[in-house]
């Protein structure tokens, strides 16, 4: 019955297909940023919270780029080396449209999530400065880098999912393959007999 009440892509995590996932995800997110913002009340040493809120971004990157951005919107991304060159290059790598079915309740609560925390952190590194409290600027730093990080391959991801499905769907959907392929051998049968 309250299920009814909600329409799909809602953002209540109880439409989720994954909410354990969505959870964990949502709560590496937001323990960050609590740590960082309310541990002084909890203590007076800045080492600790700087460990703390760099162990919490470590395991948000680790879970968004490996488990949640998979389970949740169905986008994984990762960084190789050519070991003998030493260039780097991103691959990104989607769910087959076909196979899977997203979630918008998830894609939803994903993008958002994933937008909003470097957001909140440049506010953050603005309010530091303001404030003049530039000790907080290194661990405000890292927070950035790590989050504008997978929000940057994720975009990038989806995209790249985007562009290959479109093309995927114009070429097989309408049989464009197939029908250039007749054509060419076609024209390559009857080429002299006019």
């Amino acid at each position: 019955m309250e299920a009814a009440q909600h329409s799909s892509g809602s953002l209540s995590w109880r439409l989720s297909s994954h909410p354990i996932t969505l959870l964990t995800f949502l709560s590496f997110r937001v323990s960050s940023l609590l740590v960082y913002l309310f541990g002084v009340i909890f203590t007076d040493n800045m080492v600790l919270i700087f460990i703390i809120t760099i162990l919490l971004l470590a395991a948000d990157f680790y879970y968004l780029k490996n488990i949640a951005g998979r389970r949740l919107v169905g986008l994984r991304w990762w960084n190789e080396v050519d070991p003998s060159t030493g260039d780097s290059r991103w691959v990104f790598e989607s769910s087959d449209p076909s196979m899977r079915v997203i979630n918008a309740t998830d894609s939803r609560f994903f993008w958002l999530a994933i937008y909003a925390q470097p957001v909140l952190w440049v506010a953050l590194a603005i309010l530091a400065l303001v404030r003049l409290k530039f000790m907080w600027l290194p661990l405000v730093a890292i927070a950035l880098t790590l989050t504008l990080t997978n929000s940057l391959a994720f975009s990038r991801c989806d995209k790249f999912s985007q562009a290959s499905n479109i093309a995927g769907s114009a070429l097989y959907s309408s049989n464009i393959a197939g029908n250039l392929a007749s054509n060419m051998v076609g024209r390559f049968f009857t080429f002299g007999r006019s």
